[in-house]
């Protein structure tokens, strides 16, 4: 069972994957629960993978699903260079930039 019957315009799994990121820190920090932060960036990567995979297909939607999650492990070294709300900003921007150019549909 999916949990989309069909797939997200470009610009929308975009924005859901940089809110994912976003949305994820800010739910950890707020809370001061960290797994729950966690959910949060789950939910918005198996939306997006999921749809990058049906408008993309495996290879490209496999690539931007880890970019996501990469993003996410970046984003805490680059943090404590930076701070960590930019560091979420970067890492967020950077990935809606990757999901703009190699993602389809």
């Amino acid at each position: 069972m999916t949990i989309l019957t069909a797939p997200l315009p470009k610009i929308a799994t975009t924005a859901i994957a940089a809110a994912g990121l976003v949305g994820g820190y800010a739910v950890a920090r707020g809370t001061g629960i960290r797994p729950l932060g966690g959910v949060a960036l789950a939910a918005a990567g198996a939306v997006c993978a999921n749809s990058w995979i049906r408008t993309s297909g495996p290879a490209r939607g496999g690539a931007l699903l880890a970019i996501y999650l990469g993003a996410f492990g970046a984003s805490h070294p680059l943090a404590k260079k930076i701070g960590a709300w930019p560091s979420v900003g970067a890492v967020a921007a950077g990935t809606a930039v990757a999901a703009q150019l190699i993602s389809q549909g």
